[in-house]
């Protein structure tokens, strides 16, 4: 008896949908070792963990705030994915956004009306700026994509940094920090919740990325260089172009993370905005499968691990970086399980 890969011609649906929570599954049976070593009861850890987050109205509404980063930088990575552009810089996009909706939000003179639609149409030009940068050089010059989107995230961090150190910290604030953005630009509160605009605009970019990728001829010409650029030039695509493209759409959508944690959450711009939203993208857009529509259930998950780490903390005293080890965990599992999405394991007879 041996055992060999045969490629399969399509993915059957069912096994789409089945592969995402086999990776979560492996992930939670890989990281329940790590529960064990800390002194705690699997069941305990994981119960806190996941009904932590949902427990109260307070805490469901939290994870529903984290939730819409998530899947706005989730979404960002998947565009980008879809046409083999290689963005780990979702992180960099990410506080770029929040710098420009912070101006916008601090500094404009613009009437009431106008502040909350131009954070986040700057938050949105920011992170694309960010990302048209290692499009242009990966276009023109070849240069690996994979390499400029990382280190652009850590040029960002640090430009932000001086900034706040610099030109625009908060003289009357105790660390560093922008000045309040004005009242006026806050985003809306949703029905007297603690849930701000942003998580109806990461709802409604989940919906209409999807339709971009799957309804339009952009979308189209994304999926088409995504599969085999060669090809695609052959048919008479602009393979530069749609990679152009799909970078400032991934960076417009990553820097609508930034805007909504300035506008909805802290209301000022800190150089610790993000906890690491954009590196948790990749894990959210690849558990996905690259599908904007499954990137709403990826995030929520995560948003549920960031949220109830804390929670599982007190109780069962295991340290909340489990959360990211369940991020790292994951990614690792998703990229080994996705080799069924392609082959399918067959079992022969040796001959004698």
């Amino acid at each position: 008896m041996h055992l060999r890969l045969e490629r399969r011609e399509t993915t059957p649906l069912w096994l789409q949908l089945v592969l995402p929570l086999a990776a979560v599954l492996v992930t939670l049976l890989l990281c329940a070792a790590l529960v064990r070593l800390a002194g705690a009861d699997v069941l305990d850890a994981y119960a806190e963990l996941f009904l932590g987050p949902v427990r109260s109205s307070f805490d469901l509404q939290q994870t529903l705030i984290k939730t819409a980063p998530l899947v706005l930088t989730g979404l960002a990575v998947t565009v980008a994915f879809r046409a083999k552009f290689w963005n780990i810089g979702a992180e960099g996009q990410l506080l770029a956004g929040a710098v420009a909706a912070g101006f916008v939000g601090q500094r404009m003179i613009l009437p009431d009306v106008a502040l909350v639609p131009l954070m986040l149409a700057a938050g949105a030009a920011g992170g694309a700026a960010i990302a048209l940068l290692p499009a242009l050089l990966r276009v023109r010059l070849r240069v690996d994509d994979v390499v400029t989107t990382l280190l652009l995230n850590s040029i960002t961090l640090y430009a932000l940094m001086a900034l706040l150190e610099g030109a625009w910290k908060d003289p009357h604030g105790g660390f560093p920090s922008s000045a309040p953005i004005r009242p006026e630009a806050e985003f809306p509160m949703l029905g007297g919740s603690d849930l701000h605009l942003g998580v109806v605009v990461a709802l409604v970019a989940a919906v209409l990325t999807w339709a971009l990728i799957a309804r339009t001829t952009l979308g189209f010409a994304i999926r088409a260089v995504g599969a085999g650029a060669p090809a695609a030039r052959y048919a008479g695509i602009r393979v530069d172009r749609v990679l152009v493209t799909a970078a400032a759409i991934s960076g417009a959508l990553a820097g609508l993370a930034g805007a909504g944690e300035v506008g909805g959450v802290h209301f000022l711009v800190i150089s610790d905005i993000s906890p690491g939203y954009g590196y948790a993208g990749i894990v959210v857009a690849m558990l996905a499968e690259l599908n904007p529509l499954g990137v709403v259930p990826a995030a929520l998950f995560f948003a549920m691990v960031l949220t109830g780490a804390e929670s599982m903390s007190r109780a069962t005293g295991v340290p909340v970086y489990l959360a990211q080890v369940i991020q790292g965990v994951a990614l690792l599992a998703m990229v080994g399980i996705r080799l069924f999405a392609t082959y399918r394991l067959r079992v022969g007879r040796d001959h004698a």
